[in-house]
């Protein structure tokens, strides 16, 4: 294989091609912005780790006046534009600001990243100060905001401030480069402080973008699309590029042929099939593309070792929780619907861009939208779903490679487990040690109906089923130990009040074996003698048999004539 300088985890324009990274063009990005002419404000949603930052950290680049980057760009697609390049290339006042970092558990800390944020950003812009045309008052506000000692009013107006100096200063409009503009208001939602960051983010984009003279036009990225809360209300001429309808597809994400020319420059094609099993999928506009984040670290893997296996590196560096909200959501129709997705098929959902975090879990709907547009779920393509059998309106959604599954499957799994704990399951354990198979029976299709299974019901799912309904409720567990001649699969044992139940479980293949399973569970645990182990130090055993048909099940008891 050959050793190729593969970036994983660099934005940074410059310094990728300064180092002789690896780098897949997306310069043409430039001239979808500029031509035929620049939108006010481009509005650009896609999920986490498809290559905003390091799209935005190139136009910073490209633009900004204070650079000078021709050699940077000397072998890239847009080089050969000789007249955009002289109209734009290090013609413009720019500013490159990213809002992924300000975060915190509180208001109070995450305004305080925010402070700190701005403050780095007029640290790069003191020359401003010598300049003698800046306005008095405008020179002491930005000392303030250099400093983080200004007020949380003109904070929320330091975009705005910033932008009118370098005006003043260039005797040229600024260029606005947003990156992860959404960050701010997703975290505050989790957190609890969403409506006192909400009004601060609105001050400082709509005084940055609206009716503002200083701006020569703004390129904002972000996850989702914040409509309804009027961050971008009264902007003119304003462009979204989403996934449902992109002018941009290919900038943001590898395509096939990208993904293959990559592989072939590190003489590793073999792997191509399962780097598109595992990162492969996401339908974007009418594109299809992979996780560029996924597949530089595979590649940087295998170069290390060339028989590293393919892992879900999104869920090491994402915030998942999204998908653990959906899931303590879960309904009947939901729980259905999350079932077909893990089985490889698809749904029909209507997707909503235009959605509010503090509105997030108001519906169903508006958590398969949040799921499909921070790519946990992506459309079905043609050769998955035939699109006239589509009803206006509604969107085929599946999971879209190996990687998204398998953090599905993982959360889920950790899901039940914690979950199950906090269902009311006194019925069940009341009707457990005394024998009311009647009650039992209920209780457990209750419980069964409320889970999320998968691969067409496999009996490791009803034994894990089994053992998390008396996990975490004071009884010890057991699973598949030996007992007697056998082993039985799960003991749940009440020590202090001297109980113990032996469960031995089936698994119907129909509807109409339930009931023989069930028979056929009591006879195992009678022939191997699973209960007498017990019955010296219980002073109940109770042996259950149950049998499981999909989300019904049957249980019976041995009689206490069987036991001895």
């Amino acid at each position: 294989m050959k050793k190729i300088n593969i970036s994983v985890g660099i934005a940074d324009f410059e310094k990728i091609r300064r180092d002789n990274y690896y780098y897949i063009d997306k310069s043409g990005l430039i001239r979808k912005i500029v031509e035929p002419m620049p939108a006010e404000v481009t509005l650009i949603t896609r999920p986490r780790r498809f290559g905003k930052t390091l799209g935005m950290s190139m136009l910073e680049s490209f633009f900004d006046i204070r650079k000078e980057s021709s050699e940077l760009f000397a072998d890239l697609e847009i080089r050969k534009d000789v007249g955009l390049c002289q109209q734009w290339m290090n013609q413009w006042p720019t500013i490159f600001l990213s809002m992924k970092d300000i975060d915190g558990l509180s208001f109070e800390s995450a305004y305080a990243q925010f402070v700190l944020q701005i403050s780095e950003l007029y640290k790069k812009h003191t020359y401003l100060l010598d300049c003698a045309e800046i306005d008095p008052d405008d020179r002491n506000i930005f000392l303030l905001l250099k400093a983080g000692q200004a007020s949380e009013a003109q904070l929320s107006r330091s975009l705005s401030t910033l932008m009118r100096m370098m005006h003043v200063y260039y005797k040229k409009p600024v260029i606005l480069l947003l990156d992860e503009y959404d960050v701010p208001v997703a975290k505050a939602s989790s957190h609890g402080y969403y409506d006192r960051m909400l009004e601060l983010v609105k001050v400082f984009m709509s005084t940055a973008l609206k009716d503002n003279t200083s701006l020569k036009f703004a390129v904002v990225t972000g996850c989702l699309k914040i409509a309804k809360e009027s961050i971008f209300t009264g902007t003119n001429n304003m462009v979204s590029d989403t996934i449902i309808q992109s002018e941009l597809n290919e900038y943001f994400g590898f395509t096939q042929e990208e993904v293959v020319h990559l592989l072939q420059d590190a003489d590793a094609l073999s792997y191509a099939p399962v780097m598109k099993q595992w990162y492969d999928g996401y339908h974007f506009g009418d594109c299809d593309v992979y996780c560029p984040w996924d597949v530089m670290n595979y590649l940087r893997d295998i170069q290390l070792n060339s028989n590293a296996k393919p892992t879900g590196y999104w869920k090491n560096t994402s915030d998942n929780a999204v998908i653990r909200s959906f899931i303590d959501f879960a309904g009947g129709t939901i729980t259905r619907k999350l079932e077909t997705l893990l089985s490889g098929r698809y749904i029909l959902q209507k997707i909503d861009e235009n959605l509010t975090y503090d509105y997030l879990h108001a519906s169903e709907e508006n958590l398969w939208s949040v799921l499909y547009l921070t790519g946990y779920l992506t459309s079905a393509t043609v050769d998955v779903v035939d699109s006239d059998s589509i009803p206006g309106g509604m969107t085929a959604l599946r999971i879209p490679n190996q990687e998204i599954q398998e953090i599905f499957e993982t959360t889920i799994v950790k899901w039940f487990d914690e979950s199950a704990q906090t269902w009311n399951r006194k019925l069940l354990f009341d009707a457990v040690w005394s024998g009311d198979t009647e009650t039992v029976t209920t209780e457990m299709n209750k419980l069964l109906r409320k889970t999320i299974s998968y691969h067409d019901y496999r009996e490791d799912f009803y034994h894990a089923f089994l053992a998390g309904i008396f996990a975490g409720a004071g009884y010890m567990v057991e699973s598949n130990r030996e007992h007697g001649e056998g082993r039985s699969d799960v003991v749940v044992c009440d020590v202090v009040n001297g109980n113990v139940a032996v469960f031995e479980a089936k698994y119907a293949k129909k509807l109409d074996q339930l009931e023989m399973q069930c028979d056929a569970a009591i006879q195992q645990i009678d022939a191997r003698m699973y209960a007498k182990e017990f019955a010296d130090d219980y002073d109940h055993v109770w042996c259950y048999g149950i049998s499981f048909f999909k989300k019904r099940c049957i249980v019976k008891k041995q009689m206490p004539g069987e036991m001895e």
